[in-house]
């Protein structure tokens, strides 16, 4: 069973979401601050974080860089008023894996949820498979029927990414940011050149594809 720490400062807000979550399968724990979300963190183990940002003393962002100096690995998940670009850029740069906005829908948050689960379950084992194909992250290598298709280390990091993902949208920056040299010469459009190649190389398989969405990026879908 997964174990999920909530952390939120609204006592009514931090009941509804434990007592839903308790109902739909999890098994949480709900905190009233950050300081009572380390003291719980110390002291018991758990395989999912959801937390508001603006709470009293200590608020989200330092919270969670707090945990990630600790735990690279946890998802977190931020539950906040606030839907300002400034905040969600400023939780994806500290590391959070997910943002919603209040007020939530709660299917909706269990669906984030089993989506964030799903994603850290292929970060733990390094590997996705789906259909025909698979991709190791440990062998830098992907196999298409198990027959390896030949990938350079950028391909398979885009590929790997995007898969991870599916159905996300990533812009040319945000690939640019996280597969190129912050010194890099080359401009946006170099991210246009690999998908092409990722796509001509990844042909043989049918089990996804990758769609330009225009005016931002790629992603990838599942067949």
């Amino acid at each position: 069973m997964i174990r999920i720490l909530i952390v939120e400062d609204d006592p009514d807000m931090n009941r509804t979401l434990c007592t839903y979550l308790n109902r739909n399968g999890y098994e949480t724990e709900g905190c009233l601050s950050a300081a009572e979300a380390y003291d719980a963190i110390y002291g018991s183990r758990f395989d999912m974080i959801i937390s508001d940002i603006m709470m009293p003393d200590i608020d989200g962002f330092e919270m969670v860089e707090s945990i990630r100096r600790i735990d690279q690995m946890i998802p977190i998940l931020f539950v906040t008023a606030r839907d300002d670009l400034d905040a969600k850029r400023m939780g994806f740069r500290i590391g959070i894996d997910d943002y919603m906005t209040k007020p939530i829908d709660l299917q909706e948050l269990v669906m984030r949820i089993e989506a964030i689960a799903r994603r850290a379950k292929i970060s733990a084992e390094k590997k996705i498979q789906i259909g025909s194909l698979t991709l190791d992250q440990d062998e830098r290598a992907a196999y298409v029927d198990s027959e390896e298709i030949p990938l350079t280390a950028r391909e398979f990091n885009i590929l790997f990414k995007l898969l991870s993902y599916p159905r996300k949208t990533f812009t040319r920056s945000q690939l640019m940011e996280e597969f190129w040299d912050a010194d890099s010469d080359s401009g946006p459009r170099v991210v246009d050149v690999y998908i092409t190649k990722i796509r001509d190389k990844m042909s043989a398989c049918q089990d996804f594809e990758i769609v330009t969405v225009h005016g931002m990026g790629y992603k990838a879908v599942l067949r």
